[in-house]
């Protein structure tokens, strides 16, 4: 159900049209919550079918014009009852750790090489947290929401450190590792 609470977040921070948030998930929310355009403008029709968003008039009715949103007092309640809400974290399901431990078992062709790739995704995604972090939250940047904010891009960045530093731990294992086939191992994890 967190899309939708996404798309309500964002209308509140600015009115905008389908195509305008498209962009916004692709710049910021799309860093922990990614939607298609597609997806985004299915969500748009069932929050406005529901009350909790309406479409903005026209400011000179055109055919083909695009459509801004803004959030309607519903929504915001929603909105307000949602974050407010306890919820459970979601379990761990990543299929490069599925991968690991079934390469116990099969035998571990193929993966060093994309542990090493997952390495370089990781990297790159944390410096360009760090980048976002130096351009966007200097010091003095203390406003409840800029404080929020930051929050979440420090999350970014503690889970993207978090990865690096297991991946590298990974691949210090992986040269530890016997040459020998490793497929006639019983898994012992």
């Amino acid at each position: 159900m967190s899309l939708p609470h996404a798309i309500l977040t964002a209308l509140l921070e600015k009115p905008s049209s389908g195509l305008e948030l498209t962009r916004r998930f692709d710049r910021s929310i799309g860093y922990f919550w990614s939607a298609s355009h597609q997806q985004i403008y299915r969500e748009l029709g069932k929050l406005e079918a529901v009350g909790y968003i309406r479409a903005l008039p026209a400011e000179q009715p055109t055919r083909g014009q695009k459509k801004s949103y803004e959030v309607l007092p519903a929504g915001r309640a929603e909105l307000t009852r949602w974050t407010a809400a306890s919820q459970d974290p979601k379990p761990l399901r990543d299929p490069l750790l599925l991968r690991l431990r079934a390469a116990a078992v099969v035998g571990t062709a193929g993966i060093e090489e994309d542990l090493r790739r997952h390495l370089d995704l990781h990297q790159r995604q944390l410096a360009e947290y760090e980048e976002i972090q130096q351009r966007d939250f200097p010091p003095g940047r203390q406003t409840p929401q800029d404080r929020l904010q930051h929050l979440i891009l420090r999350a970014g960045i503690d889970l993207e450190t978090f990865w690096t530093h297991w991946l590298t731990h990974a691949l210090q294992e992986f040269g530890r590792l016997p040459a020998d086939d490793s497929a006639s191992r019983e898994s012992t994890v």
